[in-house]
C-alpha cells in the first residue's frame, strides 16, 4: 500500500513541475519580435515565430546538407528562444549589444527550464546550448531556419525592419550568410532574395 502511496505522489509531483512549466512558457506569446508577419503591420511574438521554425523544419528538412535528426532540430526550434521570456529579444541588427553574450540567457534557461523534473531540465538546457553553439548539424539547420523566416518576412513587407532600422545590404548578407552552414540550397534562395531586394530599392547598398 506504501509503494502505491509513494508511486501517486512521485506522479503528481512529476505532473505538477511540468505544468508549471507548460504555464510559464505561455509568456512567450507576448514577447514581441522587431519582425512583423508576412504582408502585415502586426509584430510577431516569439511563439508565433518558433511554431513557424517548427513547420519550416518539417517542410525543408529535405534541403539540409547533412543527415539531420528531425525531432531533434524541432526540440531546438520550439525552444530556442523561450530564455526571452527573462532576458527579453534582441533586435539581430542592433549594434549596441553583444549578441554572443549568453550569460543573461543561461541564467533564464537553468530558471525556465529548471521547472521542470530534473532529467528534463537537463535535457533541454543542453538542447539549447548545443543550438547556441551552433556546431551540430542539427543546429546549423535549425540556426538557417531562424535566419531563413525573418529575410522572408522582410522581403514580404517590402523591407520590413530593414527600411525602419535603416539596415544595409552589407549588415543583412552578414547575419543571413549563416544559412549557408546549414543548407547551400537555402542559402542560394536566400541570397536572391537578398539581391532583388536591392534591385527593388527595399534594401539599401
Amino acid at each position: 500500500m506504501q509503494r502505491g502511496t509513494d508511486q501517486n505522489q512521485f506522479t503528481t509531483t512529476l505532473l505538477s513541475r511540468q505544468i508549471s512549466f507548460i504555464k510559464e512558457i505561455d509568456r512567450l506569446k507576448y514577447i514581441q519580435r522587431r519582425t512583423k508577419l508576412f504582408n502585415s503591420d502586426r509584430r510577431e511574438n516569439d511563439a508565433e515565430h518558433s511554431w513557424h521554425l517548427a513547420m519550416m523544419a518539417l517542410v525543408l528538412a529535405g534541403h539540409a546538407d547533412r543527415p539531420v535528426d528531425l525531432l531533434k532540430v524541432l526540440k531546438m526550434v520550439l525552444i530556442h528562444d523561450i530564455v526571452e521570456i527573462d532576458a527579453g529579444d534582441i533586435f539581430i541588427y542592433d549594434t549596441t549589444k553583444n549578441h554572443t553574450n549568453t550569460e543573461a540567457e543561461l541564467a533564464a534557461a537553468e530558471r525556465i527550464f529548471g521547472l521542470l523534473p530534473v532529467e528534463q531540465a537537463i535535457d533541454l538546457i543542453e538542447l539549447w546550448k548545443e543550438f547556441e553553439e551552433g556546431a551540430s548539424n542539427e543546429a546549423k539547420f535549425a540556426r538557417s531556419l531562424d535566419r531563413l523566416e525573418p529575410l522572408l518576412q522582410n522581403v514580404s513587407n517590402n523591407g520590413g525592419t530593414w527600411v525602419e532600422f535603416d539596415v544595409d545590404y552589407r549588415k543583412v548578407y552578414e547575419k543571413k550568410k549563416v544559412i549557408r552552414e546549414g543548407s547551400a540550397t537555402l542559402w542560394e534562395y536566400a541570397e536572391k532574395l537578398i539581391n532583388e531586394s536591392v534591385e527593388k530599392g527595399i534594401l539599401k547598398k
